[in-house]
């Protein structure tokens, strides 16, 4: 549970997500627990792209969080990017609801810590 700003005496209160963010979380969280387990973890990033795409919803909310999933999701090939590539710490600048596709980071050249082969 994340500490939420504004937080009176150091005590945690939990976030409110949208309905959508839940329910996105939630299959995100029964793919972890069955298909992902039953797959082995082979992804080619850290975190994986359940996970990443995980944190984005919490951070940026469902619309923004799936865009990002997906254009890391896009990535995961084997001519694709691989290595640390952690959710970004504030969205685009030129990012708005109508432009979902700017949400993402669609060609890994963002990322400087490689995996080696």
């Amino acid at each position: 549970m994340e500490r939420a700003e504004g937080s009176e005496g150091g005590r945690l209160k939990p976030r409110r997500f949208s309905p959508v963010a839940s329910g996105l979380l939630g299959l995100i969280r029964i793919y972890q627990l069955s298909l992902s387990s039953v797959m082995g973890r082979t992804c080619r990033h850290l975190p994986s792209c359940s996970d990443y795409t995980s944190e984005a919803i919490r951070t940026f909310g469902a619309w923004p969080g799936l865009w990002m999933g997906l254009a890391r999701f896009s990535r995961c090939h084997p001519f694709g990017s691989n290595g640390l590539d952690p959710v970004p710490a504030r969205l685009p600048d030129n990012a708005r609801w109508y432009t979902p596709w700017r949400y993402g980071l669609w060609t890994g050249r963002h990322i400087t810590e490689r995996f080696s082969d």
